[in-house]
């Protein structure tokens, strides 16, 4: 080529292709695709092994292969297993980073495009194929067949696992971070019980029953509900006189069937103690007269507002099953039991001797009828309606027949009713002493 002829311009496609078509530019493409497939598998990995559920791991355990004892193995150990998982990770990130640079500097050299369109360039594209194809995609298809998954990369890992220097750089890693948090204060996580119904409802699985789902919400609510709101009101107590005779006590223990009956003296306000029904046992063939006040055992009162988590504490402590409930000014509430605090968590528990009472009756698709002693809770699970929904402070009343005295101010006779917020409550039967049945009836609605 002379002097005098004109330089003709190469195209920047073919400079690109031209140092990426030799023999380096194709071993280093090779090997970086290598590299994005082994970051794919080890982010897939993690999101396998931490996402295996009981019955895959039930699975695993029951399996005496080679390879499910591989897999077992890690999963015994899932700090040391999660720190390989993450130095494997970043070191195959690192390399893909460098080599991904190179070849694309390789590729705009000679180019006129100049160093910064060139970084951002380089910066998108690496970004955008470390993400999608080394994290997202293989994290989601893992996610998806966990246990497949983890069987297959179950060897890999277990040899990583012991391949220095990531065996070294694990192990430094895992007592490094077991003595920071041997040093740190463990703070308290304030979590509150409408966060925790938040993170229950998105945790929420298809496959989860509805029964299981009620007993997380039960254990979830289960700090925040108060005696008062599960205790049995003293309207429906059976209760003995301390001056009864012993033939009197044993025709109230057969009318009520319960185990434990409260024992008072001159009304019910006065509480003296509780009369375990197996301390007669020894008595029933007796023909004397027994004197089964000195068995009556001491009572254990709470209050009305006293939490039930606290409660069930209680119980344990004084090993105790009954407790009387008392309001602010000293007179009996009710009584609460241990079966009522459990069933706040299990649902209902029913034994031989409970009646399977019909608490409601459903009349159409807005209409109920309940007894005036339903508890409040109880009503409002059946309307499906919430507390803050009937306008008015619940916590002044313990039944529905307690909440339409206190929002009238006395009791209603048949067939008048009042309005709260959204439902319709019509006294069906009352006497002078209470609300017997109530109508509630859905407003607005079809």
């Amino acid at each position: 080529m002379s002097l005098e002829d004109p330089i003709v311009p190469i195209p920047f496609e073919d400079i690109a292709y031209a140092s990426i078509a030799t023999p380096s530019g194709v071993t280093s493409l090779l090997i970086l695709l290598c590299l994005i497939i082994v970051s794919a598998l080890i982010s897939g990995s993690e999101a396998a092994f931490f996402s295996l559920s009981p019955k895959d791991k039930e699975e695993l355990k029951t399996d005496n292969s080679k390879k499910n004892k591989q897999v077992n193995e890690l999963l015994d150990k899932p700090k040391d297993l999660l720190a390989t998982i993450l130095i494997t990770n970043n070191f195959v990130n690192v390399g893909i980073v460098i080599l991904s640079s190179a070849i694309m500097h390789d590729a705009f050299e000679g180019s006129s495009i100049g160093g910064a369109a060139q970084f951002l360039i380089e910066f998108t594209t690496i970004t955008l194929v470390l993400l999608l194809l080394g994290e997202v995609v293989p994290k989601i298809y893992a996610t998806k067949r966990a246990l497949i998954f983890s069987k297959f990369m179950g060897k890999p890992l277990y040899y990583l696992n012991r391949t220095p220097p990531i065996s070294w750089i694990r192990s430094g890693l895992v007592v490094g971070t077991g003595f920071i948090q041997r040093r740190a204060k463990k703070g308290k996580v304030n979590l509150s019980t409408d966060e925790l119904e938040q993170a229950l409802a998105l945790t929420k699985e298809n496959d989860t029953s509805d029964e299981e789902h009620k007993i997380l919400e039960g254990i979830v609510k289960f700090g925040s509900t108060e005696v008062r709101q599960i205790m049995k009101s003293r309207m429906d107590v059976h209760a003995i006189e301390i001056n009864d005779a012993f033939p009197a006590v044993l025709a109230e223990i057969l009318k009520c069937g319960h185990s434990r009956i409260p024992v008072y003296e001159d009304s019910f306000d006065k509480v003296i103690g509780i009369l375990f029904i197996k301390d007669l046992l020894p008595h029933l063939n007796s023909k004397e007269d027994v004197n089964w006040q000195i068995l009556v055992r001491q009572p254990f009162f709470v209050t009305e507002n006293r939490k039930i988590d606290d409660l069930l504490k209680d119980f344990q402590e004084k090993k105790v099953h009954i407790a009387m409930v008392v309001d602010e000014y000293g007179g009996t509430s009710g009584i609460v039991t241990l079966e009522d605090v459990l069933e706040e968590i299990v649902g209902d528990i029913t034994d031989e001797f409970d009646d399977d009472e019909i608490v409601y009756t459903k009349i159409n698709e807005t209409t109920y009828l309940f007894e005036g002693k339903t508890a409040l809770v109880d009503f409002l699970k059946v309307m499906d309606v919430a507390e803050d929904e009937l306008e008015f402070d619940t916590q002044v009343a313990d039944t529905i027949g307690g909440l339409v005295v206190e929002i009238a101010g006395k009791i209603l006779k048949n067939n008048e009713f009042i309005t709260v917020g959204s439902i319709k409550l019509v006294v069906e039967s009352s006497d002078k002493k209470r609300i017997k049945m109530i109508k509630a009836i859905k407003l607005g609605k079809v």
